[in-house]
């Protein structure tokens, strides 16, 4: 059993070391656990980084040892692992992590940045020749291909972006592309540098039918979509960019995921689960690129550290105090709020077994859901931690029906 963090960080990529880095800034005990030998995720496989602001020009692997060395600087833990499960403690509260290989760590909170994987299409050859001529990686494998002719399957900005980075190395790059004639996915400055690229040719209203070779791709076979057609094409590789599947499975039916497998979150980052937060390419959400990842990661390191001092507060003041305690559930805006906190602390002012909490239903809305508190104000009796009695008050005199 390793000792107790404040927030374990599964996933080293962008949204990660973002979280890491504020996490850690913020003095708390902060793990990152990366199941792969390196962090950075997918953004240490791209070639070429030139959207994210500040940095005018670098590669991805760049970027991601600077966030790395970020992280280094405030004291972030690193470890390897592949996490398999997650158990919450029956008080909701501390958070046990189980790695594939019986590893187990525990922690007050969890952001869950695991990002998303390369789809495979299933295209027939494609596994069989993955390693062999097919690669999702184009930073990772363009130097296996100098001087040859390869293949790239897909037309948004990654698939773009690769094919221009390619024809730094090969002799020709073919994109096979489903739409129209002139028609691209990418966004209109990635179109732009493909178009004006000489070793950049292009298929249009074509799909893979079957990646060919021996023991290593010699080609691929075509369909044309609208007549049916079927064509050969030489080429010595076959770079797969067509999206990606969240790596979600190890928390399926424990965090609420949308139907294509991405974690659902609100604006702080927070799942369906109190106390465990996701950011970066595993979330449900409009644009996933490095910037929204680290944003994503800042976020929901500071909800992190919001969380657990609520925890915390509630666990001293309420749920482990022997005594009474008179939980108030309130919002600034109430006036009948303010009235019920001040009649509460005339009423146990000098019994020392009693005692008045308030819970800012704004601020604390895990706290407030967890009791089933929607109106305020609303006053609960706790005897030694457990409800006793609660009152909706709608005037100041039932106060008196709590005691």
């Amino acid at each position: 059993m390793s000792e107790l963090y404040d927030v374990i960080i599964i996933g080293g990529g962008a949204g990660g070391m973002s979280a890491g880095v504020y996490a850690a800034r913020g003095k708390m005990k902060t793990l990152i656990i990366e199941d792969k030998r390196n962090t950075g995720g997918q953004a240490a496989t791209t070639s070429e980084m030139e959207n994210y602001p500040g940095i005018v020009e670098a590669t991805g692997p760049q970027l991601m040892d600077m966030f790395r060395e970020h992280c280094n600087k405030f004291g972030v833990e690193f470890a390897r692992g592949l996490v398999s499960e997650i158990t919450i403690a029956d008080d909701g509260f501390i958070k046990t992590l189980t790695t594939s290989k019986g590893e187990i760590y525990q922690t007050k909170s969890i952001i869950v940045a695991t990002g998303a994987t390369p789809r495979i299409l299933g295209i027939t050859g494609e596994l069989e020749f993955r390693g062999k001529g097919v690669s999702y990686c184009a930073t990772c494998d363009a130097d296996f291909y100098e001087e040859l002719d390869v293949v790239v399957v897909g037309s948004g900005n990654t698939a773009v972006e690769e094919s221009v980075f390619l024809t730094k190395f090969v002799n020709k790059v073919t994109m096979i592309v489903l739409h129209d004639q002139g028609i691209l996915d990418a966004d209109r400055t990635a179109q732009e540098q493909a178009f004006a690229n000489d070793k950049i040719e292009f298929v249009w209203n074509s799909v893979v039918e079957e990646i060919c070779g021996d023991e290593l791709v010699s080609g691929v076979k075509l369909k044309h979509l609208k007549t049916g057609e079927i064509t050969e094409l030489s080429a010595d590789g076959v770079f797969m960019f067509v999206g990606t599947v969240p790596k979600t499975d190890f928390i399926k039916g424990q965090v609420a995921l949308s139907p294509q497998g991405y974690v659902i979150t609100n604006e702080k980052q927070e799942t369906n689960v109190p106390g465990i937060f996701a950011v970066g390419d595993v979330v449900d959400k409009f644009l996933r690129q490095v910037v929204t990842a680290a944003g994503d990661g800042a976020i929901a390191a500071v909800a992190a550290d919001r969380y657990i001092e609520e925890e915390e507060n509630w666990r001293k003041s309420v749920s482990e105090f022997g005594g009474t305690a008179m939980v108030a559930f309130w919002n600034p805006l109430s006036k009948e709020s303010l009235a019920v906190i001040n009649q509460l602390e005339q009423d146990c002012k000098d019994k020392p077994d009693q005692r008045v909490v308030t819970i800012d239903t704004y601020k604390s809305q895990n706290i407030a859901n967890r009791f089933s508190v929607s109106d305020v104000p609303v006053v609960i009796r706790f005897d030694a931690g457990q409800e006793a009695k609660r009152v909706n008050v709608k005037d100041i005199a039932e106060l008196d029906t709590l005691y």
